[in-house]
């Protein structure tokens, strides 16, 4: 990688005690303070991947004005997906034409980015994200997302005055939030006589999805953490996710919303059949191990943050932990706020009808008696 990024996140704490074996032992209890993780360049950044939203025309002009704006002003080299260069709308722009030579291209699956990039940009909406960490299954260069899609969590940016925001990312003005993804891991089980396949090893940055497919029966799922038996599931399924992942599916599936920088892995059932099991969030630094009942009626079925359907049958498990590659989100503002505005604009989150104060409810009391009064008067 040509460029380099630190990421600055100097910590606070208090000083305790505690007795162990009746001699009294200091340690020192940190708490980081989300408003210090701060993004910090060694070098200035060189090479940029441009991701942007997958068949929306609206998207277009954006993207040809900023890669046009990145190469001729900024002198960077972009990157984007060679599929992108495939649409039809883009070869009728005239200005486009100028830089589509210049740009560099991937295929997803076939080209590894990794230490190729320094900073991202996304154009659309939470889905350029997610594939902006499908993409790098290791360190994931610093994410700046617009947007330009349906909903937005995930991209705090407004397009209008992109050549200022990014000028302040490339001068290292910027706030991060360090968004954790998990580890999972399918270990199948070997047939007779054969040894068992190798491992599928992906990271997430939503969620990974248990559940029970086309199957009609209920799924019956035993969850274990840290070697121990905790549940068996029977529902429909259950929902690891990360903090950034709550306030999705989780979200849907009757979980609360929790902030991305809290280190946890929430566990969510979907539609138990059980009107006491309720989600529950458990540290980060457990292994969770999710597999089909020896007696399940069928078998489940994993998938990605929506992706990477696959079959997890009796004998194979499922091992989930928090990675240690988290996505460097970018902020618009800083880490709380913006996290406060998602809600808001996503989910109306706390939105109602104010109550009336108490000078207006004394008013209508008071108009109302007089009122009362005033006919008994009359009738009298």
């Amino acid at each position: 990688m040509v460029g380099t990024v630190r990421l600055v996140a100097p910590k606070r704490g208090r000083i305790g005690e505690v007795a162990v074996q009746d001699k009294p032992v200091r340690y020192a209890l940190t708490i980081q303070d989300p408003a210090s993780q701060r993004l910090t360049w060694y070098k200035p950044p060189l090479t940029v991947l441009v991701i942007k939203k997958v068949r929306d025309s609206s998207v277009l002009p954006p993207f040809v004005q900023l890669v046009t704006w990145l190469i001729e002003e900024k002198r960077m080299v972009v990157f984007v997906e060679a599929s992108v260069l495939e649409d039809p709308a883009l070869a009728r722009d005239h200005r486009f034409q100028g830089v589509r030579d210049r740009l560099q291209t991937f295929r997803d699956g076939t080209d590894d980015l990794q230490d190729r990039i320094d900073f991202i940009v996304c154009l659309g909406g939470d889905g350029t994200l997610l594939y902006a960490s499908l993409l790098f299954q290791q360190s994931v260069p610093p994410v700046m997302a617009f947007h330009l899609g349906s909903l937005g969590f995930l991209t705090p940016f407004e397009f209008d005055n992109f050549q200022e925001q990014v000028t302040n990312v490339l001068e290292g003005h910027a706030a991060l939030t360090l968004r954790s993804r998990l580890r999972c891991i399918i270990m199948r089980k070997g047939e007779e006589g054969q040894p068992a396949k190798p491992p599928t090893n992906l990271l997430v940055l939503n969620e990974v999805v248990v559940d029970r497919g086309p199957s009609p029966y209920l799924s019956n799922i035993d969850l274990f953490i840290d070697g121990k038996h905790v549940t068996s599931v029977q529902g429909d399924g259950l929902i690891v996710s990360t903090p950034t992942g709550s306030t999705a599916y989780a979200v849907a599936a009757g979980a609360s919303m929790i902030h991305p920088s809290v280190p946890a892995i929430m566990i969510t059932p979907i539609c138990p059949h059980s009107l006491s099991f309720r989600p529950i969030v458990v540290p980060a630094g457990v292994e969770l191990k999710i597999m089909a009942n020896s007696k399940a009626r069928s078998t489940a079925y994993v998938s990605f943050d929506g992706r990477n359907q696959q079959e997890l049958r009796v004998g194979d498990s499922l091992r989930v932990t928090t990675s240690i590659y988290p996505v460097p989100s970018i902020c618009a503002a800083d880490q709380i706020t913006d996290w406060f505005d998602s809600l808001a604009e996503c989910l109306h989150w706390n939105v109602r009808k104010k109550q009336k104060h108490l000078d207006e409810l004394s008013d209508l009391t008071h108009s109302s008696s007089n009122d009362t009064l005033d006919s008994l008067d009359r009738d009298s």
